[in-house]
């Protein structure tokens, strides 16, 4: 063979090895990388940006890291289920995923509130510090599973308020029949100390403290409430809320669906999820502090609750959590696993963090910030 018919024909077997290779690697990326689209129902609406744009990011994230072939889109509460039948809907496979509050779910069985937010617990980096590094996906994805689900965080508001009052509380007796638009396990521990509490969704909250029909409502903190109004018919905002002192959001998707996902996406949707949970939050914190300016400058009056209230609140809450554990061996599981973690967390916490804030904290208060 010539030199010349020898390249000629070398030429033409490698354009078709470079062809035959194309074509046997085209399935395996479309396996890898396969066109999904998924609906996801929201237990939110939209006018919270905040919280429901948890739902936006998510989306955003995953299409853009997959060129468009992995795509979530968000329902606001209503549009497919309410709000508060959010996770519901995504296990039954109505949707294939949710954004909602595990706490929601609390009257099913208490122990979907302990992956979010319970009286008393952690704070938001507590919260995170356990579902990450403490066990807490995991074992609260235990719990999960057996309600056809599985859960990562995507959101957290950080210590929310403790709500808006007609009048002054200053000691346990001014609890005494107030009427407060509180549910969940707050509720469960104030109807201790002698409060009523209301179930409102949030567009009756206004007409209802103004009519004097409700005393109180809890809702969010400072960026969310100020949209509401809140501090016109009910003026004093009082400070924490306890029974949300790190309230994780979560994403929530139908058990069986989330395993069919290759592992590239399951991967993926883990890290975007995670990278939502801490861009609320960051969010929040953003958003707040002007929040609060704009509040206190139109009339709200900040108030904090007394130490009386506050340690008779976690006593109260203590009864509940130990008749809570001694019939349910799934919420005391748990449960212990974030009482063993709060204490090393607040014991860390005490000693630098909590020393360096405190002493920032005065200096904005002196002016020299």
């Amino acid at each position: 063979m010539d030199r010349r018919s020898f390249i000629r024909k070398a030429g033409t077997t490698g354009v078709g090895a470079a062809a035959a290779a194309a074509t046997l690697a085209a399935p395996a990326i479309a396996q890898s990388n396969p066109k999904i689209t998924w609906r996801l129902a929201s237990s939110f609406p939209k006018s919270l940006d905040t919280i429901y744009g948890g739902a936006e990011t998510l989306s955003k994230y995953l299409s853009e890291a997959t060129d468009g072939n992995f795509t979530i889109q968000p329902f606001a509460a209503g549009e497919i289920v309410p709000g508060l039948q959010a996770a519901d809907a995504a296990a039954a496979g109505t949707v294939e995923a949710s954004h909602t509050v595990a706490y929601y779910y609390w009257g099913k069985d208490p122990t979907w509130a302990l992956g979010a937010a319970v009286p008393f617990s952690l704070n938001a980096r507590g919260m995170n510090a356990w579902h990450y590094h403490g066990g807490g996906i995991d074992i609260f994805n235990e719990f999960l599973g057996t309600q056809g689900l599985y859960g990562l965080p995507g959101g957290n508001t950080g210590v929310q308020m403790g709500g808006w009052f007609r009048k002054e509380i200053n000691t346990v007796a001014d609890l005494q029949g107030l009427k407060f638009r509180v549910g969940g396990f707050a509720g469960k521990v104030l109807e201790r100390l002698g409060v009523v509490p209301q179930q409102l969704a949030g567009g009756d909250i206004y007409p209802a403290l103004e009519k004097g029909t409700i005393d109180a409502a809890e809702w969010v903190g400072p960026y969310d409430d100020e949209k509401l109004g809140f501090h016109k018919v009910a003026p004093y905002y009082y400070y924490p809320g306890w029974w949300e002192g790190g309230p994780t959001v979560h994403f929530m998707f139908n058990k069986a669906k989330f395993e069919e996902l290759t592992p590239a996406y399951k991967s993926l949707l883990r890290t975007a999820a995670q990278a939502t949970d801490a861009n609320m939050l960051q969010k929040y914190d953003r958003l707040n502090p002007t929040a609060i300016k704009s509040l206190v400058a139109n009339g709200a009056q900040l108030r904090p609750f007394s130490p009386e209230i506050l340690q008779a609140c976690s006593d109260k809450s203590n009864e509940v959590y130990a008749e809570m554990e001694a019939g349910n061996p799934q919420f005391k599981k748990i449960w212990d696993s974030i009482k063993d973690f709060r204490k090393d967390h607040y014991l860390w916490a005490q000693v630098a963090e909590y020393n360096y804030d405190t002493f920032m904290m005065i200096q904005q208060r002196n002016g020299k910030l």
